[in-house]
């Protein structure tokens, strides 16, 4: 990690703003849908003032629809309890330049009330309280996310002027590894790179996939907590600089009938002594820990589906034969499963294939490490590995729509003893929420099907 640029110290930040470097601070934290929500502040009003107390937000911010509606149904927020604010606590650990804004540094805040206890609902708190269980075993997860996103030669308001339709890919082919095809769009992957690593993260590289204008670029794994938040500027950032460029990406599961955008998420141990603990002896090359915490995947990944797949249009997905899994099953490098086991030695570790580029990385994980934990704390065996094709082996399915995620998601057992009935229940509303919007739209499918033929 000696190539990456290190997050901003606040004494540096101090200088810069002293010399005119900085001038602006943006305060975000991640909400339910993982996008960064926050202001923009003066950045020596932001030293002097904001930076040691911290700033206010509405609570509905943790309460609303994907389009920013108020709606009922959330125990935190509501006009009943007159829609108040919570305090947004810098993080200065997360402080970093944005290279893609002139004059500009970021940090992330943790979410609290008025009385200083935390937001519960708050996805960075989800994720702090399950690495919290982790440390108890004295353990820490190592993290990283593989997110997928489409580029279109359209601007973003030219997107949605259009409905979204007849939108012009960057690449008019599968480029799936092809140096020629991802060319084309170098110049735009290389200034998301180079921005990103002025930003503290760690690129390790990119290539192109197999849907039109479909292309990855993966970093460096680190510590959970830091892959989220790195994730998260990442996925805002990209955006801004598409903007920029004149051109639009989304990260959207699945945005049509080919392959959709995934978000591979690989997770691992490390002891104590910073030695990884998923490394075995055994002819799998698993230890104890591994095994037990592989199955406790298996056992709550329907359960967690929801936290995997978080909207209506994420299990459009998953599709046989798309390399996206329908199925409940883990196997060694078999990307036909929903877990996939990789590595070797020291990097043994496994994949998590359901989540897509439109997940809240926060929650994934969160998922990923309670799961891992019920396993370990009720020492479940692993299963036999998939060895063939998961799509047809019989193996139990993933669940196929939000409403059977959410239905399996409430009345978990699973997730209230891990993340207790204030978050499943604030979780389950935003998932109801969802359907009640999906089920009362007309869409463009029923017009074309319906209209003069029926």
């Amino acid at each position: 990690m000696a190539d990456r640029t290190p997050p901003l110290g606040v004494e540096e930040l101090r200088a810069l703003v002293a010399d005119g470097g900085i001038d602006t601070v943006v305060l975000a934290f991640p909400d339910m849908q993982g996008r960064l929500q926050g202001k923009r502040f003066a950045a020596r009003f932001f030293l002097d003032e904001v930076l040691e107390h911290g700033t206010e937000g509405c609570d509905y911010l943790l309460a609303v629809d994907t389009e920013m509606n108020t709606v009922d149904g959330y125990a935190m927020s509501s006009w009943d309890r007159g829609y108040g604010d919570f305090a947004m606590r810098p993080d200065p650990a997360t402080l970093r330049r944005i290279p893609w804004h002139p004059g500009t540094a970021l940090l992330l805040a943790d979410l609290a009330w008025a009385d200083g206890s935390p937001v519960a609902a708050a996805p960075r708190q989800i994720l702090r309280r399950q690495l919290e269980r982790l440390a108890g075993h004295g353990w820490t997860a190592q993290v990283g996310t593989e997110l997928e996103f489409i580029v279109f030669e359209d601007t973003y308001e030219q997107a949605w002027d259009a409905d979204y339709r007849g939108l012009t890919p960057a690449n008019q082919y599968n480029i799936d590894y092809s140096i020629l095809g991802t060319g084309r769009v170098e110049p735009l992957l290389r200034r998301i790179r180079n921005e990103m690593a002025g930003a503290g993260l760690a690129v390790e590289s990119a290539k192109g996939e197999c849907n039109p204008g479909q292309h990855e670029i993966v970093f460096r794994y680190d510590e959970a907590l830091v892959t989220c938040d790195q994730h998260a500027v990442y996925k805002t950032g990209a955006k801004e600089i598409a903007a920029q460029e004149g051109r639009s990406l989304t990260f959207m599961a699945k945005y049509d009938a080919r392959e959709g955008n995934s978000c591979h998420i690989h997770l691992s141990l490390t002891g104590p002594d910073g030695r990884p603990v998923m490394a075995g002896d055994g002819p799998d090359g698993m230890s104890a820990v591994m095994r037990h915490f592989l199955a406790g995947q298996l056992a709550a990944l329907r359960d967690f589906a929801l936290l995997y797949a978080p909207n209506i249009n994420s299990y459009k997905r998953f599709q046989p034969g798309s390399f996206a899994p329908t199925a409940v099953a883990w196997g060694h490098d078999n990307r036909t499963c929903a877990l996939r086991v990789v590595g070797h030695g020291p990097g043994t570790r496994f994949e998590n294939r359901l989540p897509g580029g439109d997940v809240n990385p926060y929650l994934a994980v969160a998922g990923l490490i309670a799961a891992g934990l019920h396993g370990v704390e009720h020492g479940l065996e692993l299963p036999e590995p998939c060895t063939g094709n998961a799509y047809t082996a019989g193996h139990a399915r993933v669940p196929t729509t939000l409403r059977e995620a959410a239905g399996l998601w409430e009345n978990s057992t699973i997730a209230r003893a891990a993340f207790g009935d204030e978050v499943v229940d604030h979780y389950r509303t935003m998932a109801r929420v969802e359907l009640d919007a999906f089920d009362a739209a007309v869409t463009d499918w029923e017009l074309r099907r319906s209209f003069e033929r029926l």
